[in-house]
């Protein structure tokens, strides 16, 4: 009875629970980092046409990852700035046709000690990671946007200008020391708001 109690107890110790999840190609960070990065690029975005001018976002050449919420971003800002949106082509006087140049994240990080390094050990290339070994280590991710475009004529194709590229970026740093104590900003927070201050009018 005793052998029976003590194995039923180490069950118990040992008995643990898992969940299931689903792993997307970018973390939640990252897709926070371009989108932050996105926005920050069509900041105060103007174009050389009449307010009055019903603008068509051409978006067939802008080809990225998360290039849907740029392509609204570009939108937005448009919009903000007080010019009228068409829905298609037929209903715009001005077609504004966008390019993505960059729509991505960069990492760097800088070790001062040993990094985490791959190791060969057999003629086959199979590797052994061997654990970074730091004193102190700094990571950097950046999201970074770069759009750009032109404008002509709905009707007759002529051209009416140009928009230089806009570039973005939002950057999360973290410190590390003794690979045990972190600080610097790890995490995105949307920060505390007023009721009703998600509201703008135009």
């Amino acid at each position: 009875m005793r052998v029976a109690a003590v194995m039923l107890m180490g069950l118990l110790a040992t008995a643990c629970a898992s969940t299931s999840e689903t792993y997307p190609s970018r973390t939640a960070t990252e897709q926070l980092l371009v989108a932050r990065a996105a926005d920050e690029a069509v900041e105060g975005l103007t174009v050389p046409v009449p307010k009055t001018s019903r603008i068509f976002v051409d978006d067939a050449y802008f080809r990225a990852e998360n290039a849907a919420y740029a392509v609204s971003a570009i939108r937005g800002a448009l919009s903000a700035a007080g010019h009228a949106l068409a829905s298609n082509r037929a209903d715009a006087d001005v077609i504004f046709e966008v390019r993505a140049g960059a729509l991505s994240i960069e990492q760097m990080r800088r070790v001062f000690g040993i990094p985490e390094v791959r190791v060969p050990i057999n003629d086959s290339f199979n590797v052994v990671s061997v654990p970074e070994l730091s004193i102190y280590s700094r990571r950097d991710r950046v999201g970074v946007a770069e759009f750009s475009g032109f404008l002509y004529d709905a009707k007759t194709g002529a051209p009416l200008g140009a928009v230089v590229p806009m570039t973005g970026e939002f950057r999360i740093r973290r410190h590390n020391f003794l690979m045990i104590f972190a600080w610097g900003q790890q995490r995105i927070d949307p920060g505390d708001r007023d009721p009703g201050d998600s509201w703008r009018e135009f």
